[in-house]
C-alpha cells in the first residue's frame, strides 16, 4: 500500500469516527435542556441499535453487490449530512418535539451505520496484508473520536447545538472526500440469500454450549453498557469536568489496552480476559454510584478510564473467541451475528432499560429544575435573535439580559442534575453486571485451545 493510499485511508477513518464521536456521548447534555425526559433520551440511544439491526440488509443485498463501496460512503454521509441539518432545525423550534427529532436521528442513524462496514471494505480491499495494516488504519478512528470530544471541550461546544453542526460539517467534508478514495467495485459472486446476509448459517454456533453461555452474556453485558453511553456525561456536567474531553479518556484507555491484550491473553486466556472485563463494568458503576453524588472527581474519571477494560478484554475478546470457534466458510456471518444480538438487541434493550430506571430515579424537583432550565433556553433564543438586528445601546442591553439568562441557566442546570437518585439509578446496573458475571464464571468453559493474540479488530464504536 502505498502512501498516498495509505494517508486517504487514515483521514477516512479519522473522519468516520470524529463525525460519531462529535455528538454521541454529549447528546443528552444538549437535548435534556430542550424538553427531553428519561425517555426520549432512550428513544434516542435506541435509533442506533435498531440502526445497526437493520443495515445488515443493506449492506448484505445491495452495497456490496451493486455499486462501489466509496461512492455508497459519500452518497450515505451526504445524506446524513442533510438529515442531521434537518434534525438541527427541528432542535431550534420554539416547542421542540423530541418525537419527531428522534425520528430524524433515526434516519441519520440509518446512513451512518452502512458506514462502519463500508470504511471497513474500503480499508482492507486496498491492503495487501490487512493483519499488519489495517490496525495501523483503524486506529486513526479512535483517534478521530478522541480529537471530536476534545474540539468539544475547547470549543465550549459540548452543551450546545454546536455538537450537531459539527457532526453535519464533518459528515459533509467525509461526504465529499469518499469520491476520491481507492476504487472498490462490487464482487458480485454469485447469489446471496437472505440466510446469509442475517448470519443464520452461524447459529450453528449455538449448539456449543460455552457459545450459548458467552452470546446470551454479551447480550445481557449490553444492557448496563447502554448506561454508560446516555448517562455518564451528565454526572460529568454537574461535577464541573470538560464533558467531552473528558468522555474522551475511555478512548485513550481502549488505545492502551490494545496494545497491552495479547500479554493478557498469553496469561489469562479466554474465559479470564471475558470476566476481567465484566469486572470493570462492575467497578465503573460501583465508583459512578459514589462518586456521582458527592460529585467525587476522581472516581467519575476512573469509571470512565475503566472503558478500555469494558471493552477491549470483553468486546474484543469475544470476537477473537468468535473467530477461533467459527468454522472458516461462516466466519464473516458469525462476526456478524455477534454484533447484531450485542451492538443491536442487547444495546436496544439497554437503552429502554436505562431510561425507565433513569425515568425512576429523576425526582419531582429534578424535573421542575429542568422545566426551568428549558424556559430559560427559550429566552436566550428570543434575546439572540433580537440581538441581530439591534444596534447601540439597545444591543449592549440585550446582551447583559443574555448573560445574567444565562448564568440563571447554568444554575438551574446544576440543581437539576444534583436532584437525580444517583447512587440507585449506578447501583442498579452494577449489580446486574456483577450477576453476569457471576453467573457467566460459573457456568462458561473456555475452549481447549487458547486463541491468539489479537491483531485487528471491528470497525465498532468505543
Amino acid at each position: 500500500m502505498n502512501k498516498a493510499i495509505r494517508t486517504k485511508l487514515s483521514v477516512m477513518m479519522f473522519l468516520e469516527f470524529f463525525v460519531w464521536g462529535a455528538w454521541y456521548v454529549t447528546a443528552p447534555n444538549y437535548l435534556t435542556t430542550i424538553g427531553f425526559k428519561a425517555g426520549d433520551i432512550a428513544n434516542t440511544y435506541s435509533a442506533g441499535p435498531i440502526a445497526g439491526m437493520l443495515t445488515p440488509f443493506f449492506i448484505g443485498m445491495i452495497a456490496d453487490r451493486f455499486f462501489p463501496a466509496q461512492v455508497v460512503l459519500g452518497i450515505m454521509h451526504l445524506l446524513g449530512a442533510g438529515l442531521m441539518l434537518g434534525a438541527t432545525t427541528l432542535m431550534h423550534a420554539s416547542s421542540p418535539s423530541a418525537n419527531v427529532i428522534n425520528l430524524t436521528l433515526f434516519g441519520y442513524m440509518l446512513t451512518y451505520f452502512p458506514t462502519l462496514a463500508l470504511t471497513n471494505t474500503i480499508a482492507m480491499r486496498s491492503m495487501g496484508n490487512s493483519e499488519k495494516e489495517f490496525p495501523l488504519i483503524r486506529v486513526f478512528g479512535t483517534i478521530g473520536w478522541i480529537v471530536a470530544g476534545q474540539a468539544l471541550t475547547r470549543l465550549h461546544w459540548d452543551t450546545s447545538i454546536a455538537m450537531f453542526y459539527m457532526t453535519a460539517g464533518a459528515a459533509l467534508l467525509l461526504g465529499l472526500l469518499s469520491f476520491i478514495l481507492p476504487h472498490t467495485p462490487p464482487t458480485q459472486e454469485g447469489r446471496v440469500s437472505v440466510r446469509q446476509v442475517l448470519g443464520l448459517d452461524a447459529l450453528v454456533l449455538l449448539k456449543d454450549r460455552s457459545y450459548l453461555i458467552f452470546l446470551v452474556s454479551s447480550i445481557l453485558i449490553c444492557i448496563p453498557l447502554a448506561f454508560y453511553y446516555q448517562i455518564t456525561s451528565r454526572i460529568v456536567e454537574m461535577a464541573d469536568l470538560p464533558i467531552a474531553g473528558t468522555m474522551s479518556y475511555g478512548q485513550m484507555s481502549e488505545i492502551f489496552f490494545m496494545v497491552v491484550m495479547p500479554l493478557f491473553f498469553l496469561r489469562l486466556g479466554v474465559k479470564w480476559m471475558l470476566a476481567v472485563g465484566m469486572l470493570a463494568w462492575v467497578t465503573r458503576y460501583t465508583l459512578f454510584a459514589f462518586g456521582a453524588p458527592q460529585q467525587i472527581a476522581w472516581m467519575i474519571i476512573g469509571g470512565i478510564v475503566l472503558h478500555g477494560i469494558c471493552y477491549d478484554f470483553f468486546f474484543v475478546t469475544g470476537q477473537i473467541y468468535t473467530d477461533q470457534i467459527a468454522p472458516k466458510q461462516i466466519r464473516a456471518q458469525a462476526q456478524g451475528l455477534l454484533v447484531l444480538f450485542t451492538l443491536g438487541l442487547g444495546m436496544c434493550i439497554g437503552a429502554q432499560i436505562a431510561g425507565k430506571i433513569e425515568a425512576q430515579h429523576t425526582t419531582q424537583a429534578s424535573r421542575d429544575f429542568a422545566a426551568q432550565v428549558a424556559a430559560k433556553g427559550r429566552e436566550i433564543t428570543e434575546l439572540s435573535n433580537k440581538m441581530t438586528v439591534a444596534q447601540g445601546p439597545e444591543r449592549t442591553a440585550l446582551e447583559d439580559q443574555i448573560k445574567t439568562l444565562t448564568a440563571e441557566r447554568l444554575t438551574l442546570r446544576k440543581s437539576e442534575l444534583q436532584a437525580i437518585e444517583w447512587k440507585p439509578l449506578w447501583g442498579k446496573p452494577a449489580i446486574f453486571a456483577g450477576v453476569i458475571l457471576v453467573l457467566f464464571v460459573a457456568f462458561f468453559r473456555p475452549p481447549a485451545k487458547k486463541p491468539s493474540a489479537p491483531v485487528e479488530r471491528e470497525a465498532v464504536a468505543a
